[in-house]
């Protein structure tokens, strides 16, 4: 079971609450979109940058462990070879919160190393002055061949299910999508559906993350920490968001095959 310290506790006491952007106004509900990453939009996201999670987490986010390339987004995990340990990682999250519709992304890990996690999900928390809801899908890269899926429900963890992967992840690209409604929460892998909750689903409206951290405390959860030689990476190929409603949008999307 994971453990109760949320993945996305963005130091709620430090300056991050600055930075957060205020939710779309009622009347102006956010448009659908499919972000491929020849750049970063720098107002679609923002990046970590300065601080940690908690002390559960032994690498600092880092404005230098996130990069647009060649179409790929990469969050880079940065091992600190020197032996201080000051390990740097990636997370970037959107401006925008999003509440109910059909979450998507391809992505892959390029290393299998204990320790490390490897994330898509949304999360909204104390930090913005509301209760710890979450989405997840997170792969822990200690083994690849599986992604953990679960919610987070005014900070309790729900709704847990470990998926296979096949390939592993740092094998082959996967897709992963859920489609989130008032009343039933689906996860999908490929395509195909893996998981469904219809009880004790997040209510609040979130932002979407990436990241890439790694722990040397959560052990009995991520495994035994191996610091990584050089740097590795989790490297997303688009995310998407399609608002309720809407009908299939590109051709990837989970929705044309729900369609067919």
């Amino acid at each position: 079971m994971r453990p109760r310290l949320p993945l996305a506790r963005l130091a709620a006491q430090t300056l991050l609450p600055l930075l957060v952007a205020a939710p779309a106004a009622a009347d102006e509900p956010p448009a659908s979109f499919r972000e491929t990453f020849d750049e970063i939009d720098g107002e679609r996201w923002y990046i970590s940058d300065g601080w940690t999670n908690g002390e559960h987490q032994n690498c600092t986010w880092s404005s230098n462990a996130v990069r647009a390339e060649d179409g790929i987004l990469r969050l880079l995990y940065l091992p600190d070879t020197s032996g201080e340990g000051q390990h740097r990682c990636g997370e970037v999250q959107t401006e925008q919160r999003y509440l109910h519709g059909t979450f998507e992304t391809r992505m892959r890990t390029d290393h299998r190393k204990s320790g490390l996690n490897a994330a898509f999900f949304t999360y909204i928390g104390p930090v913005h002055d509301q209760p710890h809801d979450e989405i997840d899908f997170e792969i822990l890269t200690r083994n690849t061949a599986s992604v953990d899926v679960n919610t987070y429900v005014s900070g309790e963890p729900k709704n847990r299910h470990v998926v296979p992967l096949d390939p592993p992840s740092d094998e082959g690209w996967h897709t992963f999508s859920f489609i989130w409604e008032p009343e039933r929460l689906r996860w999908f892998v490929d395509g195909e559906l893996v998981h469904e909750a219809t009880e004790t689903l997040p209510v609040a409206p979130q932002k979407i993350f990436f990241s890439h951290w790694s722990t040397d405390v959560l052990t009995e959860w991520m495994g035994a920490y191996e610091q990584p030689e050089e740097p590795v990476a989790l490297e997303v190929d688009w995310v998407s968001w399609t608002a309720p409603g809407e009908a299939c949008q590109f051709e990837e999307s989970v929705l044309c095959r729900l369609e067919d």
